[in-house]
């Protein structure tokens, strides 16, 4: 049964539909010849506003910097970064933000939003800075650079989102600020941004270990796409499994989704790729992945494979980890997160988990927010924490 939507939601909707279109894609964004992750590769001034006009006390600078594909080939990615206005020049702690769903044209990115105040979750990276602490919003690969974004590709987000911080400690405006190499680093995302965000911390040890990292806050995470998917083919959720895919196949070209999509399925991939449209609008278009394809594609063994790639909990998190999940999330069952929960656990992880009674995927979102800062908040004190596994 659809559930009423939540406020934030309605809000999304409201936000979201009819949002300008995306031309067609472009080849992936290239990296340049030289360099490393994480180096800046343009910076400009931007502005920062949960709502349109609203003032928030903060400096914000948009840029594209170098990262790495899931195939492990240099590209670039555009993110932002965010530093209260202040007055405060040494470290202050780095949150490295991942969003949860926008869309799949470069027009949903978070940083496109940003200075329009039109990015829903604004209100919740803007309760961080008004902490004192310094922001790096990663808009992901092929979104809001040329090519198409990779929606659901673990490895893929999990380094833009640790290279957004190295971006952030590489520039000029925000290390004058008190954002530098000896700055602690906090990871942090919900839903697509908490495949986002755990992929991040299972990859910090080898991918970037130079920074800081003090722990990583993420909930409603996707880490089985499978099981996600099983659990939304015939329910609610069955548009986001399309959605997904089209990020797979742009990772993964040589999976060839478009010889598994019947008419439908092309006019909903098309429609994907030019609008940004909220997370309700998406799950609601069809119910069963049979209505727009021809033959299951995640039933062969190609897309199985890159599906399984994505999967959480194969690696321990180095440093300490806050997850948390609704216990009647619609879209990503509790049960996933449960898994992964118990999947780090058995690897040695430091994990304080945390159940959100009758939470639904949005209601997580919200009401898991301010504890996870609050979380954050003690990892940069340095007071121990020894999670709840047992």
């Amino acid at each position: 049964m659809h559930r009423r939507p939540t406020a934030l939601a309605t809000a999304a909707l409201a936000l979201s539909l009819g949002l300008t279109g995306a031309s067609a894609a472009a080849p992936r964004a290239a990296a340049p010849p030289h360099g490393s992750p994480g180096d800046i590769v343009t910076a400009a001034p931007t502005s920062f506003h949960p709502l349109p006009g609203q003032p928030t006390g903060t400096r914000a600078w948009h840029l594209t910097y170098r990262s790495t594909t899931a195939e492990g080939t240099p590209d670039t990615v555009s993110g932002t970064v965010i530093v209260p206005d202040d007055g405060r020049t040494g470290p202050r702690p780095l949150i490295t933000y991942a969003v949860g769903t926008v869309g799949l044209a470069d027009s949903c990115a978070p940083s496109a939003g940003f200075p329009k105040g039109t990015t829903m979750e604004a209100n919740l990276i803007q309760q961080l800075t008004a902490r004192g602490w310094a922001v790096a919003v990663t808009d992901y690969e092929g979104l809001g650079t040329p090519g198409d974004h990779t929606y659901t590709v673990g490895r893929a987000e999990g380094q833009a989102v640790l290279d957004a911080a190295r971006a952030a400690q590489r520039l000029p405006g925000a290390r004058a600020a008190g954002v530098t190499k000896d700055s602690p680093v906090g990871i942090m995302g919900y839903s697509q941004g908490g495949q986002a965000s755990s992929w991040a911390a299972e990859l910090h040890r080898s991918y970037a270990p130079e920074l800081d990292v003090k722990g990583t806050a993420t909930g409603g995470v996707p880490a089985d796409l499978r099981k996600v998917a099983d659990a939304n083919n015939g329910n609610i959720g069955a548009g986001l499994i399309l959605m997904a895919a089209t990020g797979q196949n742009a990772a993964f070209p040589e999976l060839h989704l478009e010889k598994y999509l019947n008419d439908k399925g092309r006019h909903y991939v098309d429609f994907m790729k030019k609008n940004c449209v909220a997370v309700d609008t998406v799950a609601g278009l069809f119910k069963k992945i049979s209505d727009v394809t021809v033959r299951n594609p995640l039933d062969e063994p190609d897309w199985q494979r890159r599906l399984r790639a994505s999967n959480l909990g194969t690696r321990e998190p180095d440093a300490p980890v806050y997850l948390y999940h609704g216990t009647v999330d619609e879209l990503i069952p509790y049960e996933v997160g449960k898994q992964l929960r118990a999947d780090w656990c058995a690897k040695g992880a430091t994990v304080q988990w945390r159940s959100i009674p009758l939470g639904e995927h949005v209601l997580g979102a919200i009401a898991g927010s301010r504890p996870a800062a609050d979380w954050l908040a003690d990892r940069f004190a340095n007071r121990p924490t020894t999670g709840n596994c047992a």
